[in-house]
């Protein structure tokens, strides 16, 4: 079963091969892998599950394909101590082709010299504002170097990965001894972390914004959504303030009044004054935006039913006021066979002129009126009924 390993070579390069020996190789032990057209020297940066987390992970990883290139043994002694002597030969190469660009009048800086284990290559590493046409510089490099050329662009981030060096913080740079991608940093993160916006000071050694910027963008982000926004109108207890600054880490909003009155509250009793309004502001507005907060028994005897539910919402010594009994007037209950007398007397009414036109709704003469008042109807059919029953005692009788 072929192993996934990951193999460091020289400026921090690395790419992932895989090793059909039984047990992966040991870490940073000398091996040889495939290389373009020949063989190259590199050294064991990962194995097993840390080396399939960082295929899948980093820019420069296969993912779940496995890699197209396999490393082919471990380096002997005689082979690391031929790996040694490249570091004078890639300096010396990138002298001599320093010279020759500067005679070509390219615009180009040369960062970093390559040559390839077997000797089959060379790379050359450039940075440049523009696009170089640098043909004629490749043929003259490969009628020097009597070999291969390969002239490869890269990015000031990168050029810095590759070169190496020490941060102001004092330690090594991050690209260039443990982080796997150069993550795109832009002013915003400093925004959001309200960092200097100079350059100057927020800027490493590649003249670009420090990789370390994004470490705790996430954590500023995650600690804003629980603040209100700067520049927020709030309804708190003594009105609209406006939110001035916010201090994530001890949780503190600082607020000022339309007069200028400033104070500085906790995020938990900013909360709590925010819901008290809102709560105040659903039973009465009127009430909540004129009603003292303090009341004396005298003043409070006087509160109608509403008032007083503000008052003891604001006022937590002030107890609920009781339940008040109120009288009401009895109604006399109409009795049943009155309204069916006052409905046979509407009915009689409706009967004698029957052709009258109704003034409230406009109808035309001999129109049946509308009836409009209800139980007229009821008691026509009592009468109907009644004299429905006159009549069949009568029959019975004859």
């Amino acid at each position: 079963m072929a192993h996934l390993i990951e193999v460091a070579f020289r400026g921090n390069r690395k790419e992932f091969f895989s090793w059909d020996g039984d047990a992966p190789p040991p870490l940073k032990a000398g091996i040889i892998v495939e290389a373009d057209r020949g063989e190259d020297f590199g050294r064991v940066h990962s194995t097993g599950e840390l080396a399939e987390v960082r295929c899948n992970g980093c820019a420069h990883g296969c993912g779940t394909t496995p890699p197209a290139r396999r490393a082919l043994r471990l380096a002997s002694s005689d082979d690391a101590a031929a790996d040694r002597v490249f570091d004078v030969d890639n300096e010396q190469a990138r002298r001599q082709s320093m010279e020759r660009v500067k005679a070509h009048g390219l615009v180009m800086k040369l960062t970093d010299a390559e040559w390839q284990w077997d000797r089959r290559k060379l790379t050359i590493f450039f940075t440049a504002e523009k696009r170089v046409d640098f043909r004629n510089l490749v043929r003259d490099l490969a009628a020097l170097f009597k070999t291969r050329i390969e002239l490869k662009q890269i990015g000031v981030r990168d050029e810095a990965k590759r070169l190496g060096g020490v941060g102001r913080c004092g330690r090594e740079y991050c690209s260039s001894s443990w982080l796997p991608d150069l993550r795109p940093v832009n002013l915003g993160v400093a925004k959001d972390q309200r960092l200097s916006l100079n350059p100057q000071q927020i800027s490493g050694a590649c003249g670009r914004l420090m990789c370390c910027l994004r470490y705790e963008h996430e954590f500023y982000v995650l600690s804003r959504r629980k603040f209100p926004k700067e520049g927020k109108i709030l309804s708190t207890s003594r009105g609209e303030e406006k939110v001035i600054s916010c201090d994530i880490f001890s949780e503190r909003v600082t607020l000022r009044t339309a007069e200028g009155d400033s104070r500085v509250l906790s995020l938990v009793d900013l909360r709590t004054e925010v819901e008290q309004h809102d709560t105040l502001a659903m039973l009465d507005p009127g009430v909540t935006a004129e009603m003292p907060i303090s009341l004396d028994a005298a003043q409070v005897s006087m509160l109608d039913t509403a008032e007083y539910e503000v008052v003891a919402l604001r006022d937590p010594s002030i107890a609920p006021r009781p339940m008040m009994e109120t009288a009401v007037a009895a109604e006399p209950v109409p009795d049943a066979a009155a309204d069916v007398e006052a409905d046979d007397e509407d009915e009689g009414d409706e009967d004698d002129a029957p052709d009258a036109p109704d003034a409230s709704t406009g109808a035309a003469d001999g129109a049946p009126r509308r009836k409009r008042r209800r139980g007229r109807r009821g008691g026509r059919r009592l009468r109907a009924a009644e004299e429905k029953r006159k009549a069949e005692e009568g029959g019975d009788a004859v």
